[in-house]
Formats: C-alpha cells, sequence, structure tokens
C-alpha cells in the first residue's frame, strides 16, 4: 500500500513562481505573454533552460524521436515510474501558465523532495510533450498521441505548417531529435499527473483552489468547404449572388443552435477560418473553416457532427453552392482513472485546499496517456477563466496549491521510503 506523505510537505512556492516567470522570458508575446510555438528557436532555448534545471536537479535526461523530454528522478528500487508533465510550446499569442506550470511544477516537486530527503520506491519522471497546442502542426496534442500508438510517427513528421515546413525538418534543425523510440517507455509508466490550468470561469466564480478532473471532453474537428462564385461586390444583383462568406455565416449560427440544443456540457463554434479571396469588393467564392464540437458524452458528439453536416447541406443546396467535409482531428471522451483521481482529491482534502471535480473542456496529453496507464489531472483556477491570450493570469497561491496537490497524489502513487 502506498505511503501518505505529511501534511508539512510542501512546494516551494516562490521558487516555483520564480521559474514561471523566468521561463516567460523565452519567446515574449507582444502583450505581456508568450509565443514559443512548437520547434521553433524559442522552443528550442525554452527546452534547454528546462534540461539545464533537470540537470542541476540531479535528473537524467532521456529524449525520443519526436523530441519529447523525459527527466527522470530514481527510485529505490527498480519499479515503473510515475510520470508527470504537461507541455511548454504556446500559443502564437498564449499566456505565460497554459501547460508551462504543469511541466514546471514537476520540476518543482523534485526539488522539494530532494529539499526534504525524502525517497520514493518507484522512480519519478517530468514529461515535456511536444507538439501539445497544435497550432503550428495540427494536430494537437501531436507527439504524445504517437506515443500512445494513436497516430503514426511518419504521419505526424510529415506535418505541414503554414509556410509549408515539415514537423520532421523542424525538429531536425532545432536540433531536438532523441535516439529513443517513440512510445519505448510505454510499459515502464505506473501512473500519469498533468496539472493545467482550468482555461475556464469555473473554480474562480465558485472560490475553488482545486478542480479535480474526473473526465475531458471528447472533441471534433471538421474542416468545411464552402465553394460558391466570386463576383463584384457592387455590380453583382442580389439574387444571382453565390456568397460562399454569407453560406459560412448561416452555417455556423446552426452550429451555435445545435451546441445550445445539447446544453448543459456540449459546445461548438468555429476558430479557425479563411474566406477567399478576402478582398473588400468581391463577394466570396470560397470559404474554409473548422467546426469543433465538443462533449463529454460520445454519442453527443457524433449526433452533433451529423446535425451540423445536414444542416450545412441543407443550406448550400438552397444558395446553389457547393460543400466538403474533412474529419481533421478529434478524439473520444475521457474517463480518468478513479485509483488517479482519488488520490488528488485525498491530496487536496488532505492539504485543506477547496476542491470541486470538473470535467475538462480542453484536449491535454493526459486525454492520450490515460490510453497507456492510469492517469488524473489537477485543475487550478484562472482569472476570468480566460486562455490561450496573453492576458492568460493566475496567482502564486493556486499555483502554490496545484503544485501541493500534485507533490502529494505523485508521491503517494510513487510510495515514499519510510
Amino acid at each position: 500500500m502506498a505511503a501518505t506523505p505529511g501534511q508539512n510537505m510542501r512546494v516551494d512556492a516562490d521558487r516555483l513562481w520564480d521559474s514561471l516567470m523566468e521561463m516567460a522570458k523565452i519567446g515574449p508575446g507582444v502583450a505581456g505573454g508568450n509565443n514559443r510555438q512548437t520547434l521553433t528557436d524559442a522552443d528550442a532555448e525554452g527546452r534547454a533552460l528546462f534540461r539545464s534545471w533537470c540537470e542541476a536537479a540531479g535528473l537524467t535526461m532521456g529524449l525520443d524521436k519526436l523530441g519529447n523530454m523525459f527527466a527522470r528522478r530514481e527510485g529505490t528500487e527498480d519499479l515503473p515510474a510515475v510520470y508527470v508533465g504537461s507541455h511548454l510550446d504556446t500559443q502564437p499569442t498564449g499566456g505565460k501558465y497554459d501547460g508551462v506550470l504543469g511541466v514546471l511544477a514537476g520540476l518543482e516537486l523534485i526539488r522539494t523532495l530532494d529539499d526534504l530527503n525524502v525517497r520514493t520506491r518507484h522512480p519519478i519522471v517530468v514529461t515535456n510533450w511536444t507538439n501539445e497546442e497544435g497550432t503550428r502542426f495540427a494536430p494537437a496534442m501531436l507527439a504524445s498521441g504517437v506515443f500512445a500508438g494513436v497516430h503514426e510517427q511518419a504521419w505526424a513528421e510529415d506535418k505541414r505548417d503554414a509556410e509549408g515546413k515539415r514537423f520532421g525538418d523542424e525538429l531536425d534543425r532545432i536540433g531536438w531529435r532523441g535516439d529513443e523510440e517513440v512510445g519505448a517507455r510505454r510499459d515502464d509508466m505506473r501512473a500519469f499527473f498533468e496539472l493545467h490550468i482550468e482555461q475556464g470561469p469555473i473554480l474562480e466564480a465558485e472560490g475553488k483552489d482545486i478542480g479535480v478532473v474526473t473526465h475531458g471532453q471528447g472533441l471534433s474537428w471538421t474542416q468545411v468547404t464552402v465553394t460558391g462564385k466570386e463576383s463584384h461586390t457592387g455590380s453583382t444583383p442580389m439574387p444571382m449572388r453565390r456568397n460562399a462568406g454569407l453560406a459560412m455565416a448561416r452555417i455556423l449560427e446552426k452550429v451555435d443552435e445545435i451546441a445550445l440544443a445539447h446544453a448543459p456540457h456540449a459546445v461548438g463554434a468555429a476558430g479557425h477560418i479563411d474566406i477567399y479571396p478576402n478582398s473588400r469588393n468581391v463577394i466570396p467564392g470560397k470559404a474554409v473553416f473548422t467546426v469543433d464540437l465538443r462533449s463529454p458524452d460520445l454519442a453527443v458528439i457524433e449526433e452533433m457532427e451529423g446535425q451540423m453536416r445536414a444542416a450545412a447541406q441543407k443550406i448550400v443546396d438552397e444558395m446553389g453552392l457547393t460543400v466538403e467535409f474533412e474529419k481533421t482531428g478529434g478524439f473520444d471522451p475521457v474517463t480518468f482513472d478513479e485509483g488517479c483521481v482519488s488520490a488528488v482529491r485525498s491530496a487536496a482534502e488532505r492539504l485543506g485546499y477547496s476542491h470541486r471535480n470538473i470535467i475538462s473542456g480542453a484536449g491535454h496529453d493526459a486525454c492520450w496517456i490515460n490510453r497507456v496507464c492510469p492517469t488524473a489531472m489537477i485543475m487550478t483556477p484562472c482569472v476570468d477563466g480566460l486562455s490561450h491570450n496573453e492576458a492568460e493570469e493566475i496567482t502564486k497561491d493556486w499555483a502554490r496549491a496545484g503544485a501541493d496537490v500534485l507533490l502529494h497524489a505523485v508521491v503517494e502513487t510513487a510510495e515514499v521510503v519510510t
């Protein structure tokens, strides 16, 4: 049976915060946040800083062929390791905490164990997963998906960014491709814990310190291409227009109606939108947009997707346009491991932090790793629920609470040597 760490085992909140602020200096945004997109020079610099901190803490660094980083603290026995971590890459206009908190809190818990001279039976491994955001190379959670056996490595390496640059080539360019086979560690994983900001408003609104994540929403991304006819905005009579932009607007209105009809947990919108030729005096001849539908219930996702496709087809038929659908990403809803979730909840209670169960509305590496080993997530509040925005903000106390709970859940699972 796992040993329970004492209530006095707490992280150094000032050290954790200083690490967050130091990492935020790399790839600064234009409005106080970060632009440290995956496989950029800034990503390489952030990785190097993380590696230097890990080596200073006496950890050994493993690196696989997709750039996933694994910083290992040995246990007292040759047993499967407890993994912890998240990602260091950001959105183009990202904040300082999304993903980064989970990685650096993992490092902080190692530093805390060293400070207290605490050893565990199982090793502990702090992980930085490559390309979680998916903003430069879609889809999101790309490298952890390959690690979990969901995607093929060659498929992932051939993904291209908006400039046509290949994922594999950019990984080589920044010098962060390792020799370790992707997924070689799957049999070494006793459990995985990921700390993350909520990216939503619930915890702050209810005054809760900790979100105990029990489930993750499933996601469906469908790229919709509507084709009409480009023509002059001033000289084309209204009845003769084949306006792809107008059709897109009507489809997105239906997406909103469909999501609202599946309340309270379902959501839907389009974040990626391109209009062609995107000229002031040309009626759009083509619209390409990605419909994002989410729910913790797979049947609901499938129903919403079917309704969206049927509604879109009806709209374009009535307008004399054409439409094409391409499924570009998605994953099924996730139920996190009961034992790991219990360890998170017990840690929050033991430490006196207020908490509530919560469903993650965003995708995370933990959603894929849950297929490999017992997994759970911990969430902290963020101001106004704002994320994927340079104004993203948390407090030092929230960071401390999340890291403390992470520390206790991980140490309990890794088993303290008494």
